[in-house]
């Protein structure tokens, strides 16, 4: 039987967070490497990211950011649950704990994630072309019901479902990264009803968890699309989607969210996945699979009959293939 055909969108995260990010990962994207950006609108280069984007034509969403920085909404006159006492915002893992404690007022989620949407259009000059979480944010419990509810209301069907099958096998990870990864992707696969019922689209696969900075490489990416795909009904096109950070080194004090830039964007790292992604070797193995690379509109303009994004694997999902410890 032939290779199923599997289109899938590469998606550089933290646009705007810095002006050597961003040269890269415009470079990745006119080498055709990288399809699709996330822009943070609150980012220390979120405008001239947002001129780049328009200059080169460059497909666009938005970063949702709850957990970096300071805030673009109210919460930035005055105190709010999402803040520390210094104005900015929890972290990744303080605002993690902040949810879990229910100490964060979902009200002030909906109103920040309105401001970011509305920055976006003041930048792009229009609708994000899909929206998804800086740090996993838009997955955690109660915050994916606002959301949901806030991609409906604001008319944006496209965001990201972050379950890569078989990631708490990966033991290549370092033990936090694979607790981390495991903990997103429960988060995600609870996030799964609610989406749904609001009517967001995500792609049949995800990858990028176990790939990221120093783990990514061509041999890796393919594995983890292979698992990510294994079982998926093949009567129709595939899709997926596969996070990347590429990008030249932040070099403090520029860059960052309002704190300046942490070690993730200072590191190697950065460097490493932009070559990664721009070498002929990823791409050919690719390619030797049957899979296209395509944008989100690519995806939007199926044929007739092709299905609808995440909806024939919501059970294949909730069946991992290797589960997290």
């Amino acid at each position: 039987m032939a290779r199923p055909r599997v289109r899938l969108v590469v998606t550089a995260d933290d646009f705007g967070y810095c002006p050597r990010r961003d040269e890269g990962i415009v470079e990745a994207f006119l080498a055709g490497a990288v399809t699709s950006v996330s822009l943070l609108v609150n980012g220390a280069a979120a405008e001239s990211a947002a001129e780049l984007a328009g200059r080169h034509q460059i497909p666009t969403g938005l970063h949702a950011n709850l957990s970096e920085g300071r805030p673009v909404g109210p919460a930035r006159h005055g105190a709010s649950s999402l803040l520390s006492p210094e104005g900015f915002f929890l972290g990744k893992m303080g605002f993690r704990e902040a949810v879990a404690a229910g100490d964060v007022a979902l009200p002030q989620v909906r109103e920040e994630l309105e401001a970011q949407l509305i920055r976006f259009r003041e930048l792009l000059g229009g609708d994000p072309t899909h929206v998804d979480g800086h740090q996993h944010v838009h997955v955690l419990p109660g915050v994916c019901q606002v959301f949901a509810e806030t991609l409906q209301a604001n008319g944006v069907r496209f965001t990201r479902l972050p379950v890569e099958r078989g990631v708490g096998g990966c033991a290549w990870l370092e033990a936090p990264a694979r607790a981390f990864a495991c903990a997103v992707e429960r988060d995600a696969r609870a996030a799964m009803g609610p989406f749904s019922r609001y009517g967001l689209r995500w792609t049949d696969a995800f990858v990028g968890l176990s790939t990221c900075g120093r783990h990514m490489s061509a041999h890796r990416v393919t594995g983890a699309l292979a698992r990510a795909l294994e079982g998926i009904p093949t009567g129709r096109a595939l899709t997926a989607e596969l996070m990347a950070h590429p990008g030249y080194p932040s070099v403090p004090p520029a860059g960052g969210c309002g704190e300046g830039p942490d070690a993730f964007s200072c590191s190697w790292e950065r460097l490493h996945e932009l070559r990664i992604l721009t070498a002929p070797t990823l791409r050919a193995r690719l390619a030797q699979d049957g899979v296209q690379l395509c944008t989100l509109h690519d995806l939007d303009s199926k044929r007739p009959g092709e299905g609808i994004l995440g909806e024939a694997t919501l059970e294949t999902f909730l069946e991992p293939s290797a589960p997290c410890p």
